[in-house]
C-alpha cells in the first residue's frame, strides 16, 4: 500500500474494480485513505478486491453490482452513492470489454455492444456523477486506450469506443473547466490483465499467419506487458490535489511503444 494519503475524506466510484486495471485503482485510491465504491458485475471479484484492500489496513471499500451500459443502474448506483456517503468526489471510469477480430467478421451487435460498454457506460456515468462533483470540486479520470490514436489491428470497436472516450474526456474538460470540475483520462498500452491476454490469445487463433510486427502494441518495447499498478499510480495523481492543474489530458502510460 502507498504511503501517501492524498484520498483521505474524499469519496471515490472506481468501475470495473472486480479485477484489473479498475482492481488495482480501487486498491491504489483505498490504500491512500479513500473511501472507495467499486462497481462491477462481478461480484466474487469485487469480494477479492474488497479482501485485499481490508488486508492492506487502509480507506474503506464498498461495492454495488449492476451494469454499466443500463441506465437505470448507473442512476441508482450514483444516487446511493451519493445518499450514503453525502459526497462525491472522484469518478474514475475503468470498465471496459476488448474484443479481438478481423473487421470483416464482427458483427453489428458485437460492434454495438462494445460500445454501450466502453463508451455509453462511460458517458452514463459522467452524466450521473457530474451534479454532485459540482458541488465537491471534484474530478473524472476516464479511461481511454492508446488504440484511440494509433493503428491496432483487429480491434476496430475497441479503437472505436476508446475514440469517443478520448474525444468525450477533451470535451468535458472544457465544458466543466470554470466550474471547477477537471477531466482527464488514461491511455494504457499493453497491460497485464486477464482481458487483454485472453484476447491477445484470441487474436492468434482468429487470424491465419499472424503478422506478430501488427501486435506490438500488446506489450512494452523491452517486450514485457505493463501492470496494472503502474496504471493506478497515474491515475491516482490524476485524481488527486497533485493533477490540481491538469485537465483535459490523455496520459499514455504504453512503456514507450507508441512513442
Amino acid at each position: 500500500m502507498s504511503a501517501l494519503a492524498r484520498f483521505s475524506n474524499k469519496v471515490v466510484i472506481v468501475t470495473g474494480a472486480a479485477s484489473g486495471m479498475g482492481q488495482a485503482v480501487a486498491i491504489r485510491l483505498a490504500g491512500e485513505g479513500g473511501t472507495v465504491i467499486g462497481v462491477d458485475m462481478n461480484e466474487d471479484g469485487l469480494r477479492e478486491t474488497a479482501t485485499t484492500i481490508e488486508q492492506g489496513g487502509a480507506g474503506t471499500f464498498r461495492y454495488l453490482t449492476g451494469s454499466i451500459a443500463d441506465e437505470v443502474a448507473v442512476k441508482r448506483i450514483v444516487a446511493q452513492v451519493a445518499q450514503d456517503e453525502g459526497r462525491l468526489d472522484v469518478l474514475v471510469n475503468m470498465a471496459g470489454v476488448l474484443r479481438a477480430s478481423p473487421t470483416t467478421e464482427t458483427t453489428l451487435e458485437q460492434f454495438q455492444a462494445i460500445l454501450n460498454i466502453n463508451l455509453v457506460g462511460t458517458f452514463l456515468f459522467c452524466r450521473e456523477a457530474l451534479p454532485h462533483l459540482l458541488k465537491t470540486g471534484g474530478n473524472i479520470v476516464n479511461a481511454a486506450s492508446t488504440s484511440a490514436r494509433f493503428g491496432h489491428p483487429y480491434m476496430a470497436a475497441y479503437a472505436a469506443s476508446k475514440g469517443g472516450v478520448y474525444a468525450m474526456t477533451r470535451t468535458l474538460a472544457w465544458e466543466y473547466l470554470k466550474q471547477g470540475v477537471r477531466v482527464n483520462a488514461v491511455a494504457p498500452g499493453g497491460i497485464m490483465t486477464p482481458m487483454v491476454v485472453r484476447q491477445g490469445e484470441m487474436m492468434f487463433q482468429q487470424v491465419p499467419d499472424p503478422d506478430l510486427s501488427l501486435l506490438q502494441h500488446l506489450v512494452r518495447v523491452d517486450g514485457n506487458y505493463g501492470r496494472p499498478e503502474s496504471v493506478a499510480a497515474v491515475i491516482a495523481m490524476l485524481a488527486s490535489d497533485d493533477g490540481a492543474f491538469m485537465t483535459g489530458e490523455i496520459v499514455k502510460v504504453d512503456g514507450g511503444v507508441h512513442n
